[in-house]
């Protein structure tokens, strides 16, 4: 399954920590990397660093160092201050490459009259407070731990936007393939359309530690509350689990209801361990039952069973669901490598000025590689930007691949680890 996997591209890039800031499935994951890091803001600098320093130019447009750092505050979790100065300068470098990616695309942007209205960032600025579930009094206090304010909240909303606008009016040109090329796909790859012994999937995923701004749980305590609220609603009568976790789950698979598609037998015990496999593959475990909470790697996982298949079956391309799986895959692989394609071109005609990336050129001996006295390791990933993942072709292609179904037995989307005697029994109703 390993090369179905790679061509849904970009999708498995989507970090939880962007996701989980709004249940927006198509802007979600811009607004929510650009809430981190665009507009102007409250002095957030760390390393001795003049925030009103200029770290790059785009066009004439001044990126400070203030933007990048509240970036990197955002990305280590209040971690930054236990980074050494070498991993600092890293994390600034990564952070404002895409930062300028960012400042190149909405300058495109703005060319192109794809940047929305007032009224339409006012529409998406009170539908993410809404989506976010605190209070007025919280969300404000979330911003302001994060560098921002409600002009800089707008700002940042009006560039997702207007980035998304662009990417979709570029990607319209995509056309559907032609039925010869469906069956000519199918032809070659049949092999990745045989459904193994095993489940089909729903979570709804917990997480009670604190991963960053529009974290509805942050604490065991929170996370319980939570989850009892939600097991509440499951035992109603007429209660949708996919809508449940599009409101609840903190996990990307929200953005599909809680799918996790399907999963052999073999990866459910890889993944969620022996004996919550055996449940799931157990008779006595109904289709479309709905598991207690599983304690698994940290999170709460409350699953639902789909289906079930008992022996091995080789789909069709009658099968149900194949074609447009095939069509799906073809149309959002096209749309990721001509958005890729397009912003690598507006890079190369823009000038670019990384004045940050000339000092360290210009000064690299500097740079201690020494952590603050008791400074303990940082947090994973809290010295680097993931790299690419955050680029506005990169999202924005995740957003658009979010409703492209899973490819027969795709691995579960999640990095759960086996938890030791968590079985999966059925929900009290």
């Amino acid at each position: 399954m390993q090369q179905i996997d790679k061509l849904k591209g970009v999708r498995a890039t989507v970090q939880n920590k962007f996701v989980k800031y709004s249940t927006a499935a198509a802007i979600g994951v811009f607004a929510a990397f650009f809430a981190a890091c665009g507009g102007p803001a409250a002095n957030t600098a760390t390393g001795g660093v003049d925030p009103n320093e200029t770290a790059a130019t785009v066009n004439g447009k001044v990126i400070k160092m203030e933007e990048v750092d509240r970036a990197v505050k955002q990305q280590a979790q209040g971690q930054e201050v236990k980074l050494s100065p070498l991993e600092l300068a890293g994390a600034r470098l990564q952070v404002l490459q895409s930062l300028i990616e960012q400042e190149v695309m909405f300058q495109k942007a703005e060319k192109d009259g794809t940047v929305p209205t007032e009224e339409e960032v006012s529409a998406e600025v009170n539908k993410q407070k809404v989506d976010s579930r605190l209070s007025a009094e919280e969300f404000d206090k979330q911003m302001t731990a994060a560098g921002l304010n409600e002009a800089a909240f707008r700002e940042s909303i009006k560039k997702g936007l207007a980035i998304k606008k662009l990417v979709e009016k570029i990607t319209g040109r995509i056309e559907v393939p032609k039925d010869k090329e469906i069956t000519d796909f199918f032809a070659g790859n049949s092999d990745l359309f045989v459904k193994k012994r095993g489940v089909r999937l729903a979570a709804i995923v917990i997480d009670p530690s604190n991963s960053g701004q529009g974290d509805t749980t942050t604490n065991d305590a929170e996370a319980n509350v939570k989850i009892k609220e939600i097991l509440t609603k499951l035992s109603q009568p007429g209660s949708d689990f996919a809508s449940l976790a599009r409101e609840y789950s903190e996990d990307p698979s929200k953005l599909q209801g809680g799918d996790l598609g399907y999963i052999s037998e073999e990866d459910l015990k890889t993944n969620f361990g022996a004996q919550n496999a055996a449940g799931f593959m157990s008779p006595q475990f109904s289709v479309g039952g709905v598991t207690n909470v599983i304690p698994l790697n940290g999170k709460g996982y409350i699953f639902k069973l789909q289906e079930r298949i008992e022996k091995e079956e080789s789909q069709t391309l009658e099968s149900p669901g194949v074609r447009q799986q095939i069509n799906d895959l073809l149309v959002n692989n096209r749309k990721q490598l001509l958005a890729a394609s397009y912003q690598a071109i507006a890079m190369n005609e823009a000038k670019i000025d990384n004045l940050l990336a000339k000092k360290v050129v210009n000064n690299p001996n500097e740079l201690s590689g020494a952590r603050p006295a008791g400074a303990s390791t940082p947090a994973a990933n809290a010295n680097t930007a993931p790299a690419n993942a955050n680029t506005p072709a990169a999202n924005t292609n995740a957003a658009a691949n979010a409703n492209a179904k899973p490819a027969a037995n795709a691995p579960a989307k999640t990095d759960a680890k086996p938890a030791a005697n968590a079985p999966a029994k059925p929900a009290n109703k």
